[in-house]
């Protein structure tokens, strides 16, 4: 999970210690004003799909059509999530030692341009259905790819859509080809925001202790593959790809062309965020007209990440951010349910109760089927999630 980071440049070019938060590298700009600039934008852009994404997963939780469901995240899956994670941090930086990095980030290239069309488009698609004009017809699509034949006859790809749908792919397409071919930071941090809000919308923790279970193990992982081995910041500097946020500190010095980043990854929106949307579900559930928890928990989002860039400008050294950020949005919330005598409450509160009783788990690998809703969030769930096959009537997500 690569963080905020930056790295000192000197006059001549050269560079001094990497300051990565989780490990990628950036670089210090002499302007304390771009500094500052891209710092502010990094909490910026972290709290944007935090906060979208909460809403809509409240939105998504209480949608009847099996396509869009939310994908469960159970306490054993929360338990054996940082070992998988850490075997995959390993696994790549294997890699990386091994076989030409360029080759590397040409098929990871590829497979994020879908994946980010998919999750982009997903996003779009709230505010298509908003502006896309009642006079104009819009008709239904499918792709439909079969293996085999007869009663042996097996789905492959039912991809149902429609024109508004066609119309989020094509600039999703756009947008695809933009960041393929330039890598410009702009279109990484389209991409990075898609995928943050997919993941907090559509990844639910089904109950508090769930959370603590998840982000505890996270913190842990953390520190570790920041302090304890330079796996973390090696992969991090390899890996080209839109998980992270960037903002270039030479901004206003060297426009849009700037290329002096500071960068926040996006395990660090998703994993605290989806504790914030699991809260705000908690709020509603409790039918008070408040979102105390919510706010709570989003404050505290806000200074834990606060806190871990001054620690990391401060010290001028790589700083795993969920040490700040889970005992931040963990701590805040219990401590409020101890003042208000809901911390019963608050722990027995399962979030699943609120959605179809078959809601999938993240257990299984997905077959592709759906529209680019149910895709996307297939996709996203890297392998873990519960094939959903669509009803012949699309939604509009």
């Amino acid at each position: 999970m690569a963080d905020v980071e930056q790295n000192a440049a000197v006059p001549d070019g050269s560079s001094n210690e990497s300051d990565a938060v989780n490990g990628t590298v950036g670089r210090f700009v002499s302007s304390a004003e771009g500094t500052a600039l891209a710092y502010g934008s990094l909490l910026l852009m972290a709290l944007l799909p935090i906060f979208f994404g909460a809403l809509r997963s409240v939105g998504c939780s209480k949608n009847k059509n099996a396509s869009d469901m939310p994908e469960t995240i159970t306490s054993r899956d929360a338990a054996r999530f940082p070992i998988i994670a850490s075997c995959t941090l390993f696994g790549l930086y294997l890699f990386f030692k091994i076989f030409s990095q360029e080759y590397i980030n040409l098929l990871l290239s590829m497979y994020f341009f879908v994946l980010g069309i998919l999750a982009l488009s997903h996003t779009m698609s709230p505010f298509m259905c908003r502006v896309f004009p009642a006079n104009v017809p819009n008709k239904q699509y499918q792709l439909l790819f079969t293996q085999g034949s007869g009663e042996s006859k097996e789905e492959i790809v039912n991809y149902e859509f429609d024109t508004k749908d066609l119309i989020c792919l094509g600039i999703s397409s756009v947008v695809g080809v933009w960041y393929v071919l330039k890598k410009h930071w702009i279109a990484n941090n389209l991409f990075g925001l898609a995928f943050a809000l997919n993941g907090v919308e559509l990844l639910h923790l089904n109950n508090v202790s769930t959370g603590c279970i998840l982000l505890g193990g996270l913190f842990v992982y953390d520190v570790f593959w920041v302090f304890g081995t330079n796996v973390m910041v090696t992969v991090a500097k390899s890996f080209e790809a839109p998980i992270k946020l960037v903002f270039p500190q030479d901004l206003l010095e060297k426009g849009l062309d700037a290329s002096n980043f500071a960068m926040l990854g996006l395990g660090d929106i998703v994993i605290p965020g989806i504790f914030i949307a699991l809260l705000l579900r908690f709020d509603v559930s409790l039918k008070k007209n408040t979102r105390t928890y919510f706010y709570t928990s989003f404050l505290a989002y806000i200074f834990g990440l606060g806190l871990t860039i001054f620690v990391m400008h401060t010290f001028k050294h790589a700083q795993p951010a969920l040490l700040y950020l889970v005992p931040a949005c963990i701590g805040f919330p219990v401590l409020l349910a101890l003042f208000k005598g809901e911390l019963t409450e608050m722990f027995s509160y399962e979030s699943s109760d609120e959605v179809l009783p078959h809601t999938p788990r993240l257990t299984h690998f997905p077959t592709v089927s759906g529209s680019p809703a149910s895709l996307a969030n297939s996709m996203q769930s890297f392998g873990l999630s519960t094939p959903r096959r669509r009803r012949h009537t699309p939604s509009d997500m």
